[in-house]
C-alpha cells in the first residue's frame, strides 16, 4: 500500500516517512530473496486461460552513478543508441484470449558494454542461460516463447532448443543470410559434401522449394523454408 500511496520518489527514507517501520528495517526486508516466479505463476494460473504464451524481452533503465550495481552501457530502444544506465530482462505470459500480459520476473542483466558482460561473456549467451535456468517453471505455463528479431542468433537458438522442451517463435532480421539446402545427389568427388544451393533472395523466393504448411481462415499461409540460419 506504501507503493500506491507515495507519490514521487520511491526509497527507503520515504518508506520510514510514511510506514510504521524504521529505514533500517526496510532494508533489511528488501535484502531478503523473494520467490516472485513460483508467486507470479500461481497468479496466472488462476487468472490466465489456457491460450498463453510466453514473452521474454530486455528493458533499459536510465540510471547514472559509478556505483549502482550492474550499471553499464546497454541498448535504448528508445533512444536508439547505447547509453549508460540498468537492464531488466523482462518474463511475461501473455494471454491471447484477454490480450493481456501478466509480468512473472524480471532479471537484471550484469554490467555489460555494448554486448559483452564484464566477465567477458556474450550477452546473448546471458539472456539464453536465464531462459535455460528457469525452463522448467516455464514450460508447466505455456511451450511457446515469443521473442523479437534481435533474439535469432544460433547462441540464443540452440541452447534453448537442445535443454528446453520451449518452442521460439520470433521473426528474422533485416540481414539475416538464408541458404537453400542442397537436395541433390552426392557427386562422389572428394571433399565435403554440398550443403546449400545458393542464397534466397527473398523478393525473388524460388517457389518449387517452398512449400505452403497451414492456412488460416483469413486467407494467409504459414510457409516452409529449406533454409539454414548461419
Amino acid at each position: 500500500m506504501l507503493f500506491l500511496s507515495i507519490r514521487g520518489r520511491i526509497n527507503f527514507l520515504q518508506l520510514a516517512r510514511y510506514g510504521k517501520y524504521h529505514e533500517s528495517s526496510y532494508r533489511v526486508g528488501f535484502e531478503r530473496g523473494f520467490d516472485f516466479m513460483t508467486f507470479n505463476s500461481i497468479l496466472v494460473r488462476h487468472y490466465c486461460g489456457k491460450n498463453c504464451i510466453l514473452g521474454f524481452d530486455p528493458t533499459y533503465l536510465d540510471k547514472s552513478g559509478k556505483r549502482t550495481p550492474g550499471i553499464g552501457y546497454f541498448y535504448s530502444g528508445t533512444a536508439s543508441k547505447y547509453k549508460m544506465g540498468l537492464e531488466i530482462g523482462g518474463i511475461a505470459v501473455v494471454d491471447l484470449d484477454q490480450n493481456t500480459s501478466y509480468h512473472l520476473e524480471a532479471i537484471q542483466t550484469p554490467s555489460a558494454r555494448r554486448d559483452t558482460l564484464s566477465n567477458g561473456e556474450s550477452i546473448v549467451d546471458h539472456y539464453a542461460k536465464t531462459i535455460v535456468s528457469r525452463s522448467t517453471q516455464l514450460s508447466k505455463l505455456s511451450k511457446v516463447l515469443a521473442v523479437d528479431a534481435y533474439f535469432t542468433k544460433k547462441k540464443f537458438i540452440d541452447p534453448i532448443c537442445d535443454k528446453t522442451d520451449l518452442h521460439i517463435v520470433g521473426r528474422l532480421r533485416g540481414d539475416a543470410n538464408l541458404r537453400y539446402l542442397f537436395k541433390g545427389r552426392p557427386t562422389g568427388n572428394k571433399g565435403r559434401p554440398k550443403q546449400y544451393d545458393g542464397k534466397i533472395n527473398v523478393r525473388q523466393i524460388d517457389k518449387r522449394r517452398v512449400t505452403k504448411e497451414i492456412e488460416d481462415d483469413g486467407g494467409g499461409y504459414m510457409q516452409q523454408w529449406s533454409v539454414v540460419l548461419v
